[in-house]
Order: C-alpha cells, then structure tokens, then sequence
C-alpha cells in the first residue's frame, strides 16, 4: 500500500506500485487537470508539484511518492486562482489550451524555488514543456509578471 498527500488530502493506492501517477489522479481521484500529453515525459502536459519540486506524472511511479505531497493544477489555487493563473488570463495565454495545466505548475516551481528569475532562468526551466499553439511569448510575459509582482491586466494586446 502506497500512502501520499493529493491536494492536502491522504490517499492510499493499493494496486502496483509501477502504475503512474498520472494515472492514479486522473482513473482514481478523478484529477483530470493534468493530462496525458506523450507519456514519455517530453511534454510537461503532465507536470504536477511533488514537495515544491515539478515532476511529470506520467512517468513517475507512484513507488517513488510514496508518503509525498503532490499538488495538481486543482490544488494550485487554493484560496482561489494562483497569481499564475490569473497573470495567464490576462495575458491571453491559452488557446487550445491543452498544455496550460503543465506549463502553469512548471512556471509555479520555477518561482518557488526563484521568486525573481531572469528572462534566461523562464526560458531555461520552461523549455521542456510544449505548446503546439506557440503561446512562448504570452507564457514567458504571464511569468515576468509574477515575478515583478503586478498583478492585475496584462496592459494592450496579446503579443
């Protein structure tokens, strides 16, 4: 039996231990924020928090989280949306939408672990997850502004 922390809530699985934890939080808690993108973790559609660190679910076992907090895009926001969340609206950033949920919790990490990171640093911790909508430019912006502490309207356009 593997016991984790989902969301702030304990959950036990009682299956094998090599299933992933994609699979658990989406056919087992019904988390279906974090998608299955190429199950490879090339990706990052599946990126979820284990402690503050990003991981991707689909290729991580639920043996090596076992007694872990993971946080998915649902438990991000937990007094309402995440500065994140929010800085994505108003910045235009999805379109089709399908990565959002990974490259949200990517991003989240990455200003966890560097409050104020340069335009390399985004750049750096946020080439492992794909868009095919090419929204780079509107991520890497919704970022700046949460690092620079505005909050609010992006100001004109989507770029």
């Amino acid at each position: 039996m593997i016991e984790l922390s989902v969301n702030g809530t304990p959950h036990r699985f009682e299956g094998d231990p090599a299933t992933p934890l994609l699979w658990f939080l989406r056919d087992e808690l019904g988390l279906t924020g974090t998608r299955f993108g190429c199950g490879a973790g090339l990706c990052g559609c599946c990126t979820v928090h284990v402690g503050k660190d990003a991981m991707r679910a689909c290729i991580t076992p639920l043996s090596a989280v076992g007694g872990a907090s993971v946080t998915t895009i649902e438990g991000l926001g937990r007094q309402g949306l995440h500065p994140l969340q929010r800085a994505w609206v108003a910045h235009a950033v999805p379109q089709c939408g399908y990565c959002q949920s990974g490259q949200i919790m990517q991003a989240a990490a990455l200003l966890e672990a560097n409050p104020h990171p340069s335009s390399t640093d985004i750049d750096s911790a946020m080439a492992g997850n794909l868009c095919r909508c090419g929204t780079y430019t509107r991520i890497r912006a919704a970022i700046e502004q949460v690092a620079s502490g505005r909050s609010g309207a992006a100001g004109g356009s989507p770029k």
